[in-house]
């Protein structure tokens, strides 16, 4: 089975006392590809830096919605240069979380947009968080027009109705584990609406494990669980799914043809 884990944060102190060792066994347990994630600049150059250690791993960079109010005054430059790395596949997560509010929402707003409109400049995806906010967001994103960069909706927790006008301006939306979840009704209902070529996959580790593995850490390996669940929603074997999904994400990410033989 081949997975691909679009989102995880190897970097975090969670791994901190078996991280070379998970990370090493991963594609022993179908794992082709991982993109770890930063989520502000320290830990994007920490996970560049796990990207560069393993062939497989691949890395992304960006200023949380939670980090705006903390940024430094050269955040935008370093995120910059983190970017130009031959391992940087996108930019995030970014986004709009109005569930803490850790920053003020304009100030949210203000810091997705330059980033919005650094990952078109680069030419990079972005990789979108969005919490309690998809109004705005799409709100934004359609007054970018064809100024705005492609992306995914990671962790995706919002309705169908949200999906769909996601896929329509051009995103993939990405599931994990709570779509395993017993109270996931509305995630199911979305699940099964994202057209299949637009649907990735994900754990979003060490965080929100997958039943039957909840409350527990997190790791890419339990995303099969999630990739079975799919599954079973769209009437596919797991092996239909993996393949799909890895696919997508190949397609998304842009790496290309020649990384699938590596």
């Amino acid at each position: 089975m081949r997975l691909f884990d679009t989102h995880c944060h190897l970097d975090d102190e969670r791994f901190g006392e078996d991280r070379n060792q998970l990370i090493q066994a991963l594609p022993e347990q179908g794992l082709v590809y991982c993109v770890t994630v930063g989520s502000d600049i320290a830990s994007s150059e920490r996970s560049i830096g796990l990207a560069h250690q393993y062939g497989f791993l691949y890395a992304a960079a960006g200023l949380h919605p939670h980090e705006a109010a903390k940024a430094e005054k050269t955040w935008e430059e370093r995120l910059r240069q983190l970017l130009g790395d031959e391992k940087a596949v996108a930019l995030g997560e970014i986004g709009l979380d109005y569930y803490y509010d850790f920053s003020p929402r304009g100030l949210q707003k203000q810091v997705l947009l330059r980033q919005l409109h650094m990952a078109r400049e680069m030419e990079l995806p972005v990789i979108l968080h969005v919490r309690d906010a998809h109004g705005d967001m799409i709100d934004m994103l359609r007054a970018l027009g064809d100024g705005r960069p492609g992306g995914v909706l990671h962790c995706f927790s919002g309705s169908a109705e949200s999906a769909l006008e996601y896929v329509r301006m051009g995103f993939y939306i990405s599931f994990a584990g709570p779509v395993t979840f017993k109270n996931a009704e509305k995630l199911l209902l979305a699940a099964k609406a994202v057209p299949l070529d637009r649907l990735l996959i994900e754990t979003d580790s060490p965080y929100l494990a997958p039943v039957p593995m909840r409350g527990k850490r997190n790791d890419p390996s339990l995303i099969r669980h999630t990739c079975a669940k799919l599954a079973e929603l769209r009437g596919m074997s797991e092996q239909e799914m993996a393949d799909l999904t890895c696919e997508n994400a190949i397609r998304f990410f842009g790496i290309g043809s020649a990384l699938r033989s590596k």
